[in-house]
C-alpha cells in the first residue's frame, strides 16, 4: 500500500465530514471489503462519491453502455473515497458537454487544438473505451461481447479533436490517483495463461510501436504500470492504422497527480536505468514522438481557468488538496 494513499485517506475523511455535497447520512462508515472504513461512503450512498452536478448522468452513461465502475455496486460507483475512477469522472464528466471548456483545458498539451469532435453520444468525452474492433485479439467472454471497463485493455476516457491543419486527432486519456505498483511478474495470469502469447503478434509487426531494439526483453513489459502502458499504446496505434472514427492521429495521454511518487517507481527489474520515472522509461520506449505524453494533473488544473465551472474547481480543490500544489516541473514524462 503506498504512502501517498495512506496520505489521502485522513483527507478525504475530513471531507466527507465537512463538505455540503455529502449528505448526513453518507457520513458515517462504509463497509469495503467486508469492514467499516471511515474513507468510504455507505454502499447505499455511493453516488455521492461524484460531484454532485454530475451524479445522475455519470451513471446513466455507465449504465448505458455496460460500462463496470471498478468496485461498484448496483449500478453505482466505488464507494472509496480514494478511487481512481471516481476521481477520473470528477475530473473529466463535467466536459463532456463543454467543448469550449475542455479545449482550453487541453490546450497546455495540444497547443494546435482548433476544436474538440464529440465521441460518443454527442457527448465531447467517453469512458472506458476499449476501440471499435478487437484490435489487440484478447479473448473474448463465452457471449463474445467485449466489456468496457473490465477484462480488455480500456482507456479511461476518449477525446478528439480537430487542430488548425485540419487533421483530426483521438486521444486515449489513462488517469491516475492513488495507485502504486510492487514488482509482480504479470506475464503469466492466475488462471495460468500465458499473457505473453496474446500480445506476441504486436512486438513481431515491422511498425510496432515499441522500440524494440531498446527494450532489454518483452518480459521487461510484464509488470505494471508497463503492462498497462503496453496495451494502451498498442490500442491507440491499431485504432490510427485503422481511422477509428476519422482519427489521422491516436495518442496516449497519460495524466497522473506529482505528488504521487509512489507511481513514479520503476517497478520492471530490466528497466531500470531507462529512465528516472516510469513515465519517463515509457516514453522513451515509444518510437513515436508524441504518441504518447505524460502531464501532471496538478499542472491541468493549475493552467485551466473558467467562470462557468468555478463550482467544479472549488470542489475539485477541496476534495483533491494536492490539486493546489505547483509542480516544479510541467512534465511527468
Amino acid at each position: 500500500m503506498g504512502k501517498f494513499l495512506e496520505s489521502e485517506k485522513p483527507k478525504q475523511i475530513r471531507f466527507k465530514a465537512l463538505s455540503d455535497t455529502i449528505s448526513e447520512n453518507a457520513k458515517v462508515d462504509g463497509l469495503f471489503k467486508g469492514k467499516p472504513r471511515p474513507f468510504c461512503l455507505p454502499s447505499e450512498y455511493a453516488e455521492e462519491n461524484l460531484f454532485p452536478p454530475i451524479r445522475q448522468a455519470a451513471m446513466a452513461f455507465f449504465a448505458n453502455h455496460n460500462i463496470a465502475w471498478h468496485q461498484g455496486q448496483n449500478g453505482k460507483p466505488s464507494n472509496h473515497l480514494c478511487s481512481s475512477q471516481v476521481a477520473c469522472v470528477n475530473f473529466l464528466f463535467p466536459f463532456t458537454d463543454k467543448p469550449i471548456e475542455l479545449a482550453n483545458l487541453l490546450r497546455s498539451v495540444f497547443p494546435q487544438i482548433d476544436h474538440i469532435i464529440p465521441v460518443e453520444d454527442g457527448l465531447y468525452v467517453s469512458f472506458e473505451w476499449i476501440g471499435a474492433e478487437n484490435y489487440l485479439g484478447e479473448r473474448a467472454s463465452k457471449t463474445g461481447n467485449r466489456t468496457r471497463g473490465a477484462n480488455f485493455t480500456s482507456a479511461d476516457t476518449i477525446v478528439m479533436f480537430e487542430d488548425r491543419d485540419k487533421i483530426r486527432q483521438a486521444v486515449l486519456i489513462e488517469w491516475k490517483y492513488t495507485e502504486s505498483y510492487g514488482g509482480s511478474y504479470l506475464g503469466f495470469s492466475t488462471s495460468g495463461t500465458d499473457r505473453r502469447k496474446i500480445y506476441q503478434h504486436l512486438f513481431d509487426d515491422p511498425d510496432c510501436i515499441v522500440d524494440t531494439d531498446l527494450l532489454p526483453g518483452v518480459d521487461a513489459l510484464y509488470y505494471e504500470p508497463f503492462y498497462q502502458f503496453m496495451r494502451q499504446q498498442f490500442l491507440a496505434a491499431r485504432m490510427e492504422d485503422a481511422h477509428e472514427m476519422g482519427a489521422d492521429v491516436v495518442s496516449l495521454l497519460h495524466i497522473s497527480p506529482d505528488a504521487n511518487g509512489d507511481f513514479k517507481r520503476i517497478t520492471s527489474p530490466l528497466l531500470i536505468g531507462l529512465g528516472a520515472t516510469s513515465t519517463g522509461v515509457w516514453k522513451r520506449l515509444v518510437k513515436d514522438e508524441g504518441s504518447f505524453i505524460s502531464v501532471h494533473a496538478e499542472d491541468l488544473f493549475r493552467w485551466f481557468e473558467t467562470e462557468e465551472m468555478q463550482d467544479w474547481k472549488s470542489y475539485m480543490q477541496a476534495r483533491y488538496t494536492w490539486l493546489k500544489h505547483i509542480p516544479q516541473t510541467t512534465n511527468v514524462g
